[in-house]
């Protein structure tokens, strides 16, 4: 068996991808925090990029997350409890109670955009912005080819595992 020899870390682009994304999540979650929202979690984003579509039922959003009803319900349940969404009754049909954003709901939301604005000020900072305008045009390239941009576009990223 052949033995591929490791990569250092600071040449291993896999490795600098997931340092730069957690850094970034903890700012941005470091800025949500602050702004009042401290009992959000990333996996909430992808609840939240759903509904910015507006009133959704849970079997729809669980095929959306790529999880069972039963998940997306116990998600549901937890974002309500917290105030973000609420579930709607539909005078036509008592069984189907789309979830919905309420007004904390899009205020997070709002937080959520303002605390990745700052952040990807600070970022483009850091290393200026010639440098910045190559890596964006690089890792869009990238996105690209590996079909990333096309499912976060289509707000098919799912939570991980």
């Amino acid at each position: 068996m052949t033995s591929i020899p490791p990569v250092p870390p600071e040449r291993d682009l896999v490795m600098l991808l997931t340092a730069a994304h957690a850094a970034a999540n903890a700012a941005v979650t470091r800025r949500m925090d602050d702004a009042g929202f401290a009992d959000l979690r990333p996996a909430h984003g992808y609840v939240f990029q759903h509904l910015v579509e507006g009133p959704m039922r849970v079997t729809e959003l669980a095929r959306k997350l790529g999880m069972t009803a039963q998940g997306a319900s116990k998600s549901v349940i937890e974002l309500e409890r917290m105030g973000y969404v609420l579930r709607q009754s539909d005078p036509g049909d008592q069984r189907n109670r789309p979830v919905a954003l309420t007004e904390q709901g899009w205020e997070a939301i709002e937080a959520a955009r303002a605390a990745r604005a700052v952040v990807n000020a600070e970022l483009f900072a850091a290393i200026g912005s010639g440098a910045a305008e190559n890596l964006l045009s690089m890792l869009q390239r990238l996105a690209e080819r590996t079909g990333g941009l096309r499912e976060l576009l289509a707000r098919r990223l799912r939570p991980e595992r």
